[in-house]
């Protein structure tokens, strides 16, 4: 009787531990595969370029003048319809407690 509920449990640990290994390695083979089709290394080394401008230029990448004029025109449009407060940042609110009249229990 233990003899069969030992095998019973090895069996469902043996499966368990299987379908774990099953998972991580093909997670691993994905993350660890550094060959690459062309299409998919040019993809990746132009995000990774975009990435970089994007940090060296602190803002958006590859615009004109015309862009920040929209952008500042857009922003304020959003101040004159919502509130002459910064849109970049997310508002403060200010809720008061209510108060409340107290009225005295009439006795009987």
């Amino acid at each position: 009787m233990i003899l069969q509920r030992i095998f019973r449990l090895s069996s469902v640990l043996r499966s368990a531990v299987s379908v774990h290994l099953r998972r991580n390695i093909g997670v691993t083979a994905v993350a660890f595969n550094k060959e690459l089709d062309p299409i998919q290394k040019l993809f990746v080394d132009k995000i990774r370029e975009y990435k970089s401008k994007r940090q060296a230029s602190g803002g958006p990448v590859d615009t004109g003048p015309e862009y920040q004029q929209e952008l500042d025109r857009e922003l304020y449009k959003l101040k004159q319809m919502f509130g002459k407060g910064d849109m970049n940042t997310f508002p403060t609110f200010k809720f008061e407690d209510p108060t409340f009249e107290v009225f005295d229990k009439p006795q009987s």
